[in-house]
């Protein structure tokens, strides 16, 4: 054998050869397997290994990957993306950090390893663990834990990286595996800080008796016309081909709704919290189940029942998945409504404004920041009266149903018939974006000087000024007077897929 390793060498007589016999077997193997990959031939592998290793320098083929899952524009694909990348980044910096540093091993010898295999820049670092190894298991695993589908197409690529490592004579095969198991512990200590949503999604409860539509016979979907929106609904098409798809301009998306009402078994809509709001109260009226496909920015109530696309919706109806929510409903002088997700008064609905006048020019993101910028600028709190007690505020929020924060997991709900509102308070004072962030991080049933949170079943706020802005679900009105805030619990039958 022409390979030296540092940990021992069987061939090596005196101290040097004196370790545990299961050690040096275990380092006889590895040497064998070294050999072993570096004779033989495997068609087509010459060229496609060492290509396929180089581009994994420095993550680039991840980074590569991850933008190609971001352009799918799923949702669930976009998390993978960012799942896997903060897991490569986690298991690249602890192989660099501490791997390298704690086992000083040397590279293998490249005798017996054909020069066309071999890398033009060899390494310089020790070779255990291996980096390259770490980080296409990290992706790899990291990916799969938000969506097992893409786990599928990446998996094999990665270990076709792993492979490589050893194939063109740069690791030992017990460096490749141990970077490999590091990289699927690093996944998994990522997904411990940020829970994926399988494992923070509950099941639906409770169920409700729903229309079984095979081939989607008897949905009827609304959409609002544009490009984006109205693709994502002929694809729901190709699962469910006996649906009715109704394509119609905004000012008559509340017209369209009522007249499908009259011939569905189901309601379907297609669009963002604010167009979904309309198909519940219509829904409601007409006590249809409600069928919810993400087409706006946001979609909170979709993926918080844990549609993310037609494949979710289609799985639903066929096999009639569903469950009963509950409905948030506020009535503020002569305004009533609804609200699925969020009720507000304060900065927010403010914002909402500013951001709405900015969005068509410079798009949502950064319409929304300019907004920040302007609400916090130039907003004085709100005075209101709660519980007989005058209270400057900066932010009331409340939420149909408590939302959760788990680890660093942006907040969301887990039970959307827990017949409770979220109320959140930023109190008035100085530093407002400190205040609004302490409410907006707070769990329920917090409070501290510059925020309170709680859950209640109702809530009545008094002394509001006559064209106070509201915002529910992304609309905003304005409103004076009293408001009252409750909630007709499990109102609404909503199609929802039951977890795998």
């Amino acid at each position: 054998m022409g390979n030296h390793d540092v940990f021992s060498d069987p061939h090596v007589k005196g101290p040097v050869a004196v370790v545990s016999s299961g050690r040096s077997r275990l380092v006889r193997l590895d040497l064998k397997l070294f050999d072993g990959v570096a004779r033989r031939h495997w068609p087509g592998a010459d060229p496609l290994l060492p290509m396929l290793s180089r581009s994994a320098n420095h993550g680039v083929l991840w980074f590569a990957a991850a933008g190609a899952l971001a352009l799918t524009r799923s949702p669930r694909a976009r998390r993978a993306a960012a799942r896997g990348l903060a897991s490569l980044a986690l298991a690249s910096g602890t192989v660099n950090t501490l791997g390298k540093r704690a086992v000083r091993r040397a590279r293998p010898l490249r005798d017996d390893v054909p020069l066309i295999r071999q890398l033009k820049h060899q390494p310089i670092t020790t070779s255990f663990p291996s980096g390259h190894s770490a980080s296409a298991a990290a992706f790899a695993t990291g990916v799969a834990l938000e969506s097992r589908r893409w786990g599928a197409v990446v998996a094999p690529v990665a270990g076709a990286v792993a492979l490589s490592r050893v194939y063109t004579g740069v690791h030992y095969p017990t460096d490749v595996l141990a970077g490999a198991a590091l990289g699927v512990g690093a996944a998994f200590a990522v997904r411990g800080l940020v829970p994926t949503r399988d494992q923070i999604r509950a099941p639906g409860r409770p169920h409700a008796e729903a229309p079984v539509l095979d081939e989607g016979e008897g949905l009827v979907m609304v959409v609002n016309s544009g490009a984006k929106t109205a693709a994502r609904a002929q694809l729901l098409l190709a699962h469910l081909p006996g649906a009715e798809l109704v394509e119609c301009e905004p000012a008559v998306f509340e017209e369209e709704l009522e007249k499908a009402a009259g011939r569905a078994r189901v309601l379907g809509v297609c669009g963002g919290d604010g167009s979904v709001n309309s198909a519940a109260q219509v829904a409601l009226r007409h006590d249809l189940p409600l069928a919810v496909l993400p087409g706006g920015t946001l979609n909170h109530f979709a993926y918080d029942l844990g549609v993310e696309g037609e494949r979710d919706l289609a799985r639903a109806l066929t096999r009639g998945e569903a469950v009963a929510v509950d409905v948030g409903r506020f009535r503020a002088g002569e305004s009533t409504g609804i609200f699925l997700n969020t009720f507000s008064l304060g900065v927010y609905p403010e914002l909402v404004r500013h951001r709405d006048r900015w969005a068509k020019r410079i798009g949502g993101w950064g319409a929304g920041i300019l907004a920040a910028g302007d609400v916090l600028g130039s907003e004085h709190p709100l005075e209101v009266e709660i519980g007989g007690k005058r209270r400057a505020l900066w932010l009331l929020f409340a939420g149909n149903g408590t939302y959760h924060r788990m680890g660093l997991a942006p907040a969301r709900r887990h039970d959307l018939a827990d017949g409770l509102l979220d109320v959140r308070v930023a109190h008035g004072g100085r530093r407002p974006s400190a205040r609004l962030l302490a409410a907006a991080f707070a769990g329920p049933l917090s409070r501290s000087p510059a925020h309170a949170a709680v859950r209640v079943r109702r809530l009545r706020v008094q002394r509001l000024a006559p064209g106070t802005p509201l915002a529910y679900d992304g609309e905003v009105i304005a409103a004076g007077g009293e408001l009252e805030l409750d909630k007709l619990p499990e109102a609404l039958t909503v199609y929802r897929p039951e977890p795998y």
